[in-house]
């Protein structure tokens, strides 16, 4: 009972200080808002239209976001981050709050959701870089690696639950009552930066935004483990992007509709949970970079085995593998990031690392659906798991600084 309790202390020890509390609270209540914002968006508009011509412009429209992460670096390594979050967090709540109103006076049209949908994109992007660089404001170092998994065990919990949240409220509420709630967890991603007692300004000295994103882009180039670190994640995406298109694997896989897409994606969800909370427990593991590699390597390996697999229940089993290796190699990843940047780089640090990250995940989606529909589900997720597998070697050879990295906790602020 008390390796038991002291474990579920040391997974909580980030919810003791106060400003991590509201920090997450706010990440979290944020993710709910996009997840439903999305949701809400694309099931009315295609109620009202049967166009799925429209809800794939409605995806479309949020590439939009891409070039202006970079800018949401600079503001965070540039301006207030805790200003930054309750202002581009406020535009949010305001729009879909917006669009209740609209939505109950029965007067909605798509034009509306596309307008909400691009510009809350665009400002949920510029204030997404001041939550990670506001990290090591708010928790010792020590225990950042325990922050992010704690967070990203939390965002996948969510992740869950938020469609739920969607499917009750979209059915006894309706549209214009599923906004509503949707705006009411935007108010609270609003009000919660405001608790954060440590000041959230910038320590650096006011430059121009392109020079800031130069001496961004030069600082990342530079730094010995975060080029390998991106590149990696591109690589490995790029050619095994699989959570967008489980409705196909379901169907080419397994024969199965609808219910086998749910069962993939709530059982990746699970494996991700795991992954992320197994984190919490190496903290005290030095070789930071060998757990990103070989946590790579196996979910290489379960890429395989699921291009294989032809049974549902086994399926379930290497899908939720695949989120564990995923989410422990993720959170190491920004665990190394958050490590190895001083606080006046970090929100450009973090925006080169959701740039390269959303990137390769747009081009995974379409590289992957395209050779799913030239050679087949499984002989695409064959092949990306083999590429993937030999990506990683030979990053292990190439990239000795991510192999030999390590953080030593004697060292700990």
């Amino acid at each position: 009972m008390s390796n038991n309790s002291s474990s579920l202390s040391k997974v909580l020890i980030p919810f003791q200080y106060k400003d991590f509390t509201f920090l997450w609270l706010s990440g979290i209540t944020s993710g709910i808002t996009m997840s439903m914002k999305i949701l809400i968006s694309t099931q009315w508009l295609y109620n009202q239209t049967n166009s799925s011509v429209l809800v794939g412009l409605l995806g479309l429209a949020q590439l939009i976001q891409m070039p202006v992460v970079l800018f949401g670096g600079v503001l965070a390594d540039s301006s207030d981050r805790k200003k930054l979050m309750i202002y581009t967090q406020l535009v949010s709540f305001v729009m879909l709050f917006m669009l209740a109103v609209v939505a109950q006076s029965g007067k909605l049209t798509p034009w509306h959701v596309f307008f909400v949908i691009t510009v809350t994109g665009v400002t949920t992007m510029l204030g997404n870089s001041s939550r990670p660089a506001m990290l090591p404001r708010v928790i010792p170092k020590a225990y950042i690696t325990e922050a992010i998994s704690l967070s990203s065990a939390s965002f996948q919990v969510f992740s869950i639950l938020s469609p739920l949240i969607f499917w009750k409220s979209f059915e006894y509420l309706g549209p214009a009552g599923a906004f509503y709630v949707a705006s009411f967890f935007g108010f609270i991603s609003v009000v919660s930066p405001l608790m954060i007692k440590v000041s959230g300004k910038s320590k650096q000295e006011k430059i121009s935004p392109w020079a800031s994103i130069k001496d961004g882009y030069r600082f990342v180039l530079t730094h010995p483990i975060l080029p390998g670190l991106y590149l990696l994640d591109v690589f490995v995406t790029i050619f095994s992007f699989y959570r967008n298109l489980f409705p196909v694997f379901s169907k080419e896989l397994y024969s199965r509709g609808v219910d086998g897409t749910g069962l993939l994606n709530a059982s990746n969800s699970i494996g991700t949970i795991v992954g992320a909370s197994i984190v919490m427990f190496t903290s005290k593991i030095k070789h930071k970079g060998k757990i990103v590699l070989i946590a790579t390597l196996f979910y290489s390996l379960f890429l395989m085995f699921f291009g294989l697999s032809n049974n549902l229940w086994l399926g379930l089993v290497i899908v939720m593998c695949l989120g564990l290796t995923d989410g422990v190699s993720m959170v190491m990843r920004q665990a190394i990031v958050q490590l190895t940047t001083p606080d006046k780089m970090l929100g450009r640090a973090s925006s080169a690392h959701s740039f390269s990250a959303m990137g390769a995940n747009h081009i995974g989606h379409f590289e992957v659906g395209v050779m799913s529909a030239i050679i087949g589900a499984g002989s695409t997720m064959l092949l990306g798991g083999a590429i993937s597998f030999i990506v990683t070697i030979l990053f292990w050879f190439i990239y000795k600084s991510i192999r030999n990295y390590q953080y030593d906790l004697s060292l700990k602020s």
